[in-house]
């Protein structure tokens, strides 16, 4: 695309948008395209659905207030979100945007199912004229190799004579009240330079922050994959270093400090990498670069560091225990959180399970609290027993897994036993802790 096709582009249709998928990304964007617009947000969750319709957003990314602002009855209001798990409701809809999850699966390869699923439903309803944009996290190549040939499969549709697409990769931080979806500059694409333009042009007229327009589908798709990836391998760096630095007995933190005084140091620190992004991407872009006979070293080596360090902090905690004198086997562990992250209810592909798993093995008895994870949830994914209020009972060992702003306020020593020890994973506790990672 050159630089006189990047001309601006004005939207001039009637502009009615579905936005399939609604959590913690699909949620935020549907908010804030029915300021200006007619949204339809199609959920498959019932529970979801009815949820929203009342103005609550269990995920705590849209606030009640902002919700049902924007929350309308039916489906023909000029602007305003309605909510609903019926596909005949998108019918009248001319852009559609997927928002849906992109997993791995237990071997830690891409599991395109949802987008698969969601490309059917689309499908079914897609008429000519029609622009279908997808915004979940995939390897270069799924948009136009893997989801259109569903879509012309199920419509009966011509690609890019019928019917188009685009991507447009959500940035979207769960947790973050700061860096909302409008507030993050955005990258748009199309199958074609016009509809590039006019993806564009869509998303430029609710984003304040902006936009950018890649030249291609793919390299859309690229830039979105490598953000977490490197990510992943610069946690993987500090990580390794902590584990250096444990061994000989510097603090980790310590140093970082230090070296974050020149200009140019990357600010990164050690932690567990979980979360439905940067602990999963890298097997995407990994999986692409083996189907064209290239093994990545650097991605696949972060990954294993990473995945190895819920262990690793297990076999902290153990050793300062003994040398506390306290008994291991049976003793008692307040784990503080359960989700991926802190603030965010959302415990996908959350690392501090690899924790409690392995201080269970050591014989620990680990009671988990966490005010914000649904326990129900917890059970589900992890056949794990969480509690949502303070425990009453001392313990022998308390570790803050997760940084929740509850938990900086508790008052420890009404949890604490004599001489019990206190792991702080996230380095947020200071002197209160007897050690951190």
């Amino acid at each position: 695309m050159t630089e006189i096709d990047k001309k601006e582009y004005k939207l001039i249709e009637n502009i009615k948008i579905a936005i399939v998928g609604l959590g913690y990304v699909g949620l935020p964007l549907a908010r804030l395209f029915a300021t200006k617009y007619s949204v339809i947000g199609f959920d498959i969750n019932e529970a979801r659905v009815t949820s929203l319709k009342s103005g609550t957003d269990t995920t705590l990314e849209v606030d009640d207030a902002t919700l049902q602002a924007v929350l309308v009855d039916n489906s023909t209001a000029e602007a305003g979100l309605y909510c609903t798990t019926s596909l005949s409701d998108l019918a009248d809809c001319n852009y559609f945007i997927v928002t849906v999850p992109t997993p791995v699966d237990k071997n830690n390869r891409p599991d395109l199912t949802p987008l698969y699923k969601s490309s059917e439903s689309v499908g079914k309803i897609l008429k000519k004229g029609d622009i279908v944009i997808y915004e979940s996290t995939v390897y270069p190549g799924v948009t136009e190799e893997q989801c259109v040939p569903v879509l012309e499969k199920v419509s009966g549709l011509k690609f890019n004579e019928d019917f188009y697409a685009g991507y447009s990769p959500e940035r979207i931080n769960p947790g973050d009240k700061e860096h909302t979806v409008e507030k993050i500059l955005k990258v748009t694409s199309g199958s074609t330079p016009e509809i590039g333009l006019k993806v564009d042009a869509l998303y430029k007229s609710v984003i304040t922050a902006g936009t950018h327009l890649a030249p291609s589908i793919k390299v859309a798709e690229a830039a979105k994959v490598i953000e977490n990836s490197q990510r992943d391998i610069n946690i993987a760096f500090v990580n390794e270093l902590a584990k250096i630095f444990n061994l000989m007995n510097i603090d980790t933190q310590q140093v970082l400090e230090a070296a974050s005084t020149k200009w140019n140091f990357l600010p990164f620190k050690p932690g567990l990498v979980g979360g439905h992004c940067i602990g999963v991407d890298p097997y995407y872009l990994a999986q692409r670069a083996q189907e064209f006979g290239y093994h990545p070293e650097i991605i696949l080596a972060g990954r294993r560091l990473n995945d190895s360090m819920g262990e690793y902090v297990a076999s902290q905690i153990v050793k300062l225990m003994i040398k506390k004198g306290i008994s291991v086997n049976g003793a008692n562990l307040l784990m503080l959180g359960i989700t991926f992250k802190e603030n965010c209810p959302d415990v996908r592909n959350t690392k501090i399970v690899d924790v409690v798993k392995a201080l269970k093995e050591y014989g620990i008895l680990v009671t988990i609290f966490d005010p914000l994870a649904n326990a129900n949830d917890v059970k589900k994914e992890y056949n794990l027993v969480t509690i949502n209020s303070i425990p009453d009972n001392k313990f022998d060992a308390i570790v803050l897994g997760v940084a929740h702003a509850e938990f900086l306020e508790l008052n420890f020593s009404e949890l604490q036993k004599e001489d019990s020890l206190i792991y702080d994973v996230k380095g947020v506790l200071g002197a209160i802790a007897d050690n951190r990672l």
